[in-house]
């Protein structure tokens, strides 16, 4: 099938196994370029075994690492929305700028709302 831009849309299964390739290939980019990326994914592999230590419920501890992942998860929206706003272009613009702030404050809300999860589920 070709899509109104002209080139052939993969179908089916290979969708997604290509799809699926191109995450992997995406998450091999964030641990080799991104530093943020790598320092919330070690959190989440410190936060695994902590997890253990106390006394919780395996929905308690689902819980709390499904926080840690969101944090990632923003992590990834944040570094597509720079990537994006890099590619436009690279001049100082008042609307660049806010983009970028805007993915930055999504991350902050997720990692505040991580702590404030951990506190409730572990106080």
């Amino acid at each position: 099938m070709t899509s109104e831009l002209g080139f052939t849309k993969t179908r089916g299964l290979k969708r997604v196994f290509l799809a699926f390739g191109n995450s992997v290939r995406a998450l091999k980019w964030l641990v080799k370029n991104e530093a943020a990326f790598r320092q919330e994914l070690l959190l989440l592999i410190a936060c695994i075994p902590i997890t253990f230590v106390f006394e919780i419920t395996a929905s308690e501890r689902l819980i709390l690492l499904t926080s840690v992942v969101f944090i990632i998860f923003t992590e990834i929206v944040n570094t597509a929305i720079e990537t994006v706003v890099d590619r436009v272009g690279t001049e100082i613009h008042p609307l660049s700028g806010l983009a970028k702030d805007l993915g930055s404050a999504a991350v902050m809300i997720s990692f505040i709302m991580a702590v404030l999860i951990w506190l409730v589920v572990l106080i």
